[in-house]
């Protein structure tokens, strides 16, 4: 089974010119926590409502006077609508992220996976198996373990 069979098609996407209260909007309309950042329709980042609240709160501004292109980026982890939804899933795990832009054939975005997808394909019985997105999910939700603050020794 490919991504394209249980993408979400059509995302709304903002650009770099965008503001964060845009991207907020399109997440409440479209019920989704993710927005793809295109230029020329190609996907250069993505905007989380996580990004959102943290720099909102950060930079101590209204999300309306934030713009897109203020937020740090790094790669895009895109996927192609013909790729296999385990190795999607096994990336997803890898990288502890919940959702993937989706590019077509000409690099232009096609869409989104979400483990929310994944989740209602293995519940449907697809090729997709309830345990293996288990097992994703899992990983995406742990904390990377912590180091606990040095201490200075106690001078006696």
């Amino acid at each position: 089974m490919t991504v394209q069979s249980i993408m979400t098609s059509t995302p709304a996407a903002c650009t770099l010119q965008s503001n964060l209260a845009e991207a907020a909007r399109i997440m409440w309309e479209r019920d989704c926590g993710i927005v793809p950042i295109t230029e020329g329709g190609k996907v250069i980042g993505v905007v989380t409502d996580r990004d959102i609240c943290i720099a909102a709160s950060t930079k101590n501004r209204s999300p309306s006077q934030i713009g897109v292109g203020e937020l740090p980026r790094g790669d895009a982890i895109v996927c192609r609508q013909d790729e296999d939804v385990h190795t999607a899933l096994r990336l997803m795990r890898e990288r502890h992220i919940r959702r993937r832009p989706v590019i077509g054939p000409d690099d232009q975005l096609a869409g989104v996976v979400s483990i929310n997808d994944l989740v209602i394909a293995a519940g449907e019985k697809r090729d997709v198996r309830p345990g293996e997105v288990l097992d994703a999910l899992k990983a995406i939700c742990s904390h990377p373990a912590r180091q606990a603050p040095a201490t200075k020794a106690a001078s006696a």
